[in-house]
């Protein structure tokens, strides 16, 4: 049996149907993406599957005893509970399963009956290195002050610790909506790398292409009210569907040569129609359905009028930038230069985005000179999104830029007509802009941004929440963009396309200036990393290896710490004693041997336990 069985779903907002009869179908060890456009219900349908919505029809059916993590795209915590106490709150469990354990090891004795009940409890829960895993998970994404309240923390960082505590509960099936924004790349590596196990079960959605190519092994596309299942990865998923479109486009075709010569059949037949004649008119219809659906949707339609640049761009000479102890650009120079492509990666919190915010002239500099040329017109396309007013209208939005719009081939458009350019139709265009979906709310701002006719764009995670469709459309727009661009993206796949040259923030003010891709980089790290242990001494690699492998002990090896100390004190006491016994002069042959034959064996305990009791005293930091 499945363990996930989705059957005859179907989902109204209002009048809107968002997708109607889905049936499909999860089994263990399958990991499926799901990929469609904006505005198709993909967040909706997870938020249905997770039991966080209702759905219109239809029914969702789990495996008995199965258990789901679910990991919504904008995490909704309460505003002013900690981290910490938000923790316990959503892991009573495990935090119950794990002090009631630590209480009964603690007592003295130990109740054996209440000792087997805690050790079941540990098991059933699989708790047994909960602590470990939340110090790892949390240290991982980056959560770092335990008593922060929620209402403080980013929306990255409320990203990042509900995907920490998510992963942390270890579920049977794990639902993920956008599990890569807000990650730095690093971050998505080794997110990559444990989604990648094969006895995990996964349902998500994502726009990062690579991530869908080396995780998931079922992508499910939702297209024009049908659903097709791909039983492969995302080069698979691309390929299928192009050969399905090509199919589809020979049928249309042919379907539109026949309905050509079938009118003129139609035209020229008599009244009295026999049963060979109605057949054949609903043939025509049948023929004539196909050829009108080759129709296409709207499509996003990027055009805009490019503002010529001139000899001189922008300089940075000895700049310098810090916030309290974080140093950010620490005498910075460089000159830009016309169609240059710079991709800006490094951790988070290294000063990616205040790096841009002075090309921008948004920060001030601590010292230093920004110098910027007449001619350039900077488009910045911000992380954050758009600010606007709840209930305001998306037309009112870009009416605020501009009423009539100038595109590259000199034609122009009205707000509206450029709307309609980028898949927003009349009937959305008045409506709030809080009503819009993730996607369609960053479609906009981009829209916001393009509208001013840039020569030097900046977009900071402009990849956040939009569809694949949107992305291989704005990627080919860049690619014919002839200004200078900057982009921090932690898509590897979006940044490989566009850019040819890194900055590499570091920290601390150091920033690598690397000629080459992401990927280029990514081979030059290990080849870096591979260079530096072989220079490395044998002992030196062997102690940096037992340093990073120390951890805290776990409630089971507290437990057996515990227990061997009481060993060792009795294996010592039984040594002294046979000892003593061996040294009497009136025992006899046969138990002389047995006595010689029992030290022996209690010498090589005290040797297996001793070495057991310093592995675990190491482990625990030696206290």
């Amino acid at each position: 049996m499945n363990y996930l069985s989705v059957e005859h779903l179907e989902k109204n907002l209002g009048e809107r149907i968002l997708f109607t009869e889905l049936n499909f179908g999860l089994s263990r060890g399958d990991k499926m993406a799901l990929v469609a456009g904006n505005g198709t219900g993909k967040s909706s349908l997870l938020r249905i599957i997770a039991g966080k919505d209702q759905p219109s029809e239809g029914k969702v059916v789990f495996r008995n005893g199965i258990t789901v993590g679910y990991l919504d795209q904008e995490p909704d915590f309460s505003a002013f509970v900690t981290v910490k106490d938000l923790i316990k709150s959503g892991h009573t469990q495990l935090q119950q399963a794990s002090e009631y354990y630590a209480e009964v090891v603690a007592e003295h004795p130990i109740n054996q009956k209440k000792l087997n009940e805690a050790t079941a409890r540990m098991d059933e829960l699989n708790a047994w290195d909960y602590e470990r895993r939340l110090a790892e998970l949390l240290q991982r994404f980056e959560v770092a002050n335990m008593d922060a309240t929620i209402d403080s923390l980013s929306g990255g960082q409320k990203k990042r610790l509900a995907l920490a505590l998510t992963l942390l509960d270890e579920p049977d099936l794990l639902i993920l909506d956008e599990p890569t924004n807000h990650l730095d790349i690093a971050m998505i590596e080794w997110l990559e790398e444990y989604l990648g196990r094969n006895n995990l079960t996964l349902l998500m959605v994502t726009h990062d292409r690579y991530f869908l190519e080396n995780v998931c092994n079922v992508i499910l596309e939702m297209h024009r009210g049908q659903l097709y299942t791909h039983h492969g990865n995302y080069s698979f998923f691309l390929q299928k569907r192009a050969e399905r479109e090509e199919v589809r486009r020979i049928e249309i075709e042919k379907a539109g040569k026949k309905v050509k010569t079938e009118i003129d059949w139609i035209r020229r037949m008599p009244k009295a129609r026999g049963t060979k004649s109605k057949a054949r008119i609903q043939q025509f219809y049948d023929t004539k359905a196909v050829a009108q659906s080759g129709e296409k949707n709207p499509e996003l339609n990027l055009q805009v009028k490019e503002t010529r640049l001139g000899g001189k761009i922008l300089e940075l000479k000895k700049v310098y930038k810090a916030y309290d102890d974080l140093t950010i650009l620490n005498g910075f120079d460089y000159t830009f230069k016309k169609g240059e492509r710079i991709g800006i990666v490094g951790p988070n919190g290294v000063g990616k985005s205040t790096f841009l915010k002075i090309l921008t002239g948004e920060e001030q500099v601590d010292s230093g000179k920004v110098n910027r040329g007449d001619t350039v017109i900077v488009g910045h396309y911000k992380q954050t999104g758009l600010d606007f007013k709840p209930d305001m209208r998306v037309l009112d939005v870009l009416r605020e830029y501009a009423d009539v719009i100038e595109l590259a081939n000199g034609s122009k458009l009205s707000a509206s007509q450029f709307l309609n350019h980028f898949m927003f139709p009349p009937d959305m265009q008045y409506n709030p802009v809080s009503k819009l979906s993730g996607g369609e709310k960053r479609r906009l701002h981009l829209m916001t941004v393009l509208i001013q006719n840039p020569n030097f764009l900046i977009l900071d995670e402009p990849t956040n929440d939009l569809d694949l469709i949107t992305l291989n459309k704005l990627e080919d727009f860049l690619l014919d963009f002839g200004g200078c661009l900057m982009v921090v993206s932690h898509d590897r796949y979006f940044m490989d396309t566009l850019v040819d040259h890194l900055f590499v923030f570091k920290g601390n003010g150091e920033i690598k200036d690397f000629n080459g891709t992401y990927a280029e980089y990514h081979d030059y790290q290990e080849e870096e990393t591979k260079s530096q242990q072989a220079e490395e001494k044998p002992e030196t690699r062997t102690e940096r290896v037992r340093t990073n492998e120390k951890k805290s002990l776990t409630f089971k090896e507290k437990y057996e710490l515990k227990e061997l100390d009481a060993e060792v004190d009795q294996l010592e006491a039984e040594k002294k004693k046979l000892e003593e016994d061996l040294n009497n002069s009136e025992l006899e042959y046969e138990a002389l041997t047995k006595t010689s034959a029992r030290l022996s064996r209690v010498i090589e305990l005290l040797d297996e336990k001793g070495m057991r009791w310093l592995e675990l005293m190491e482990k625990d930091g030696g206290e």
